[in-house]
């Protein structure tokens, strides 16, 4: 698993399951010292390891309820502008690069179906946007996680 030692595993494990535990904490849990812990968790969030250390908020919290998943189709050389245009509407709160017919995957927030409305039509309205269409987001069914992976790597040698 990459440049991840078994060391590193049991950390981002512990972590996993306790996404708020201290340096102190992890180094009882794991019997390493506290000097350890701080200079390995430094070394993975400089290698990328950790995507955020956001807080992960509910947009339905924040009096957005609508989740929806938008498939955009762009101009290619135009991607990286209409991307940039895309991040400055404040209800996309995450996007991806695709492969196959679609080439963003966007996920917005809204107020209600009037407001996805007039979100969808704000990303379409970027010069270079193709087409969008758009998915209503039912329900969570398998939330972000990577424990199951991390299961797996500390199960092989």
């Amino acid at each position: 698993m990459g440049s991840l030692d078994r060391v590193d595993l049991e950390l981002l494990n512990a972590l996993a399951d306790d996404h708020r535990a201290t340096v102190v904490a992890l180094a009882e849990r794991l019997g390493l010292s506290r000097n350890t812990v701080q200079a390995r968790m430094l070394r993975l969030e400089r290698s990328g390891v950790f995507h955020s250390f956001e807080r992960a908020m509910s947009p339905a919290a924040l009096g957005l309820p609508i989740e929806a998943m938008v498939s955009v189709t762009v101009h290619q050389a135009e991607i990286a502008r209409i991307t940039r245009e895309i991040a400055a509407i404040p209800e996309v709160i995450q996007a991806h690069g695709m492969s196959g017919p679609v080439d963003l995957l966007v996920r917005v927030a809204a107020r209600d179906t009037q407001h996805l409305f007039d979100v969808d039509a704000r990303i379409l309205a970027i010069d270079g946007v193709e087409r969008t269409e758009t998915s209503l987001v039912m329900g969570e069914v398998i939330g972000y996680r990577v424990k199951p992976i991390l299961e797996e790597a500390r199960r092989d040698p």
